[in-house]
């Protein structure tokens, strides 16, 4: 007779012979997900996962929150490593709104207790989610004011800024810093933070539609600045030197990026990459500095074919 052990051991071995073995990246074969796989799974390449919708999730490696590799963060304690590292962007349609969600390599904390100014329970992250919808003509490829970048072909047409910052501050700064753009740059209907992860929520129509799988993207962390230069769009400067609530490893100047973590298109090391987009700006352009002297950020196409 058989002992219970034998017959559980024995048990759990046929069990594990009749499960579909995965493959080298870990998915199913491709017979168990093709009968056992909804019309919208996720299809993966490279580690980024796309849905039917016009959704994704796409990852950013930790670490790079250094700008062009030599940035650091302020001194002050409420700065806390990895407050502004990008790990995630994922984009959800909901029917009539979409989820743009950013996060972090770090609890994403609120020391500024952010409701008692009308904020968004958060207090030192401040996020712009640039989108191509379509090589649009009119495409805008200048860097929303205080970020010290520019775009490449084909440029931005809709921004979402997810910013600790209440609706009516936002869009005071938007009519005073850049009205030009007041059309195309969209304010979240809700912004939130839970864990390690920043949410805006925005109206489908506000995007002119639902995302689509053609879409491109670029997210620039910044910081959330409540009193901010005169031109500067509610954002934290970078210097030469790292002070209480200055980012270093700059210059003193606005020629330099004022970004800590983008995204970069998918191949090769995405960190090398970063630093290398980041670091193309014109050092010598110390006054009087023209978009040709900042640095040029890609769109990256997460879904598109």
């Amino acid at each position: 007779m058989r002992s219970p052990l034998r017959r559980v051991l024995l048990a759990a071995l046929l069990a594990g012979c009749a499960t579909a073995a995965p493959g080298p990246s870990g998915a199913p074969s491709a017979t168990a997900a093709a009968t056992a796989a909804p019309a919208s799974a996720p299809s993966s390449s490279g580690g980024i996962a796309c849905t039917a919708n016009g959704g994704f999730t796409f990852p950013d490696p930790a670490g790079d929150d250094n700008g062009p590799g030599t940035y650091t963060y302020p001194t002050d304690a409420v700065y806390k490593p990895g407050s502004f590292d990008i790990t995630e962007f994922q984009v959800e349609p909901k029917g009539d709104t979409v989820e743009f969600r950013v996060s972090v390599n770090s609890r994403i904390e609120d020391p500024w207790d952010s409701p008692a100014w009308g904020g968004n329970g958060f207090s030192v992250q401040m996020v712009f989610i640039h989108i191509d919808t379509g090589h649009k003509a009119g495409a805008v490829f200048d860097g929303l004011p205080g970020t010290n970048v520019r775009f490449a072909e084909p440029g931005w047409d809709r921004a979402v800024i997810i910013s600790p910052q209440g609706r009516i501050r936002v869009n005071s700064e938007i009519d005073q810093k850049c009205p030009q753009w007041k059309d195309r740059i969209i304010v979240p209907t809700v912004t939130r933070a839970s864990g390690r992860t920043l949410t805006a929520v925005v109206n489908t129509s506000d995007l002119g539609g639902p995302p689509q799988a053609s879409w491109g993207y670029q997210v620039l962390m910044q910081s959330n600045e409540g009193f901010p230069g005169k031109t500067d769009l509610l954002t934290r400067k970078v210097n030469e030197f790292e002070g209480q609530h200055r980012f270093g490893g700059g210059t003193d100047y606005d020629n330099d990026p004022h970004v800590m973590d983008i995204i970069v298109p998918p191949g090769g090391d995405p960190v090398q990459k970063q630093h290398e987009i980041l670091s193309k700006y014109n050092k010598a352009a110390t006054t009087d500095v023209k978009p040709a002297d900042l640095a040029v950020l890609p769109m990256v196409y997460p879904c598109a074919k």
